[in-house]
């Protein structure tokens, strides 16, 4: 990596949190509370996986798409879903593979920071079960921000916190227009994570590298 990036910072959903493993434990948990009179859960955990779009559906709507979609036995409300999410979600936040490692070795040359879409109840709740809270320097939580990637105002917070040139910060993501065209256009160096989301090549941006896997930064960073 070029020696003049002084900051590497992150996304946290499918970036430095397995955000599908987390809603596909959290579903399996909510099958198994909900829906132990089904012979087979398959299908129902199925269609959850589906509707929820890997975290990019707004709550209230996939709410409303289960209450009306589901095989139930007892009869729930919206309130009782979203009380249900509420306590159990943050329960299932697991770590990407190596992402502890990843962080701890680019904490030994780069400043680091985390920006992520979402509620701030949601987002640092997640962050706080890890334990990786600490491990940046500051951590922009849209919902507290009052923008959200890819808008390049939300960028321009981290760079102002930092204090450096947007070409001295790398950004790490796995979405290629929040994370990559977002922080590309603000001027930062990108890293693309790739996963759930196809890339675009209608996109002005293109990432500096494309990696599969978080642990693909040691040889990188």
């Amino acid at each position: 990596m070029q020696n003049s990036i002084k900051a590497v910072i992150f996304d946290l959903d499918n970036t430095i949190l397995d955000r599908t493993r987390m809603f596909s434990d959290f579903t399996h948990a909510f099958l198994g509370h909900y829906f132990k009179h089904l012979e087979s859960t398959q299908p129902v955990y199925d269609r959850m996986m589906e509707l929820d779009l890997d975290g990019y559906k707004d709550r209230n709507v996939l709410f409303a798409e289960l209450l009306a979609e589901l095989p139930w036995r007892e009869t729930l409300t919206h309130a009782d879903l979203a009380e249900y999410y509420k306590r159990e979600f943050i329960k299932h936040a697991v770590l990407m593979d190596q992402a502890t490692d990843v962080i701890s070795h680019i904490r030994e040359n780069y400043r680091t920071g985390l920006i992520t879409n979402g509620r701030n109840a949601v987002q640092y709740g997640k962050i706080d079960r890890l334990g990786i809270r600490d491990a940046f320097e500051f951590i922009i939580v849209s919902e507290e921000a009052g923008v959200k990637k890819p808008d390049a105002r939300i960028f321009q917070m981290a760079i102002d916190k930092l204090q450096v040139a947007p070409e001295e910060c790398m950004y790490v993501g796995d979405h290629p227009i929040n994370d990559i065209e977002g922080a590309s256009m603000s001027g930062m160096g990108t890293i693309w994570i790739r996963g759930k989301h196809n890339w675009n090549d209608a996109l002005k941006a293109k990432p500096l590298h494309t990696i599969d896997q978080l642990s693909e930064l040691f040889r990188l960073l």
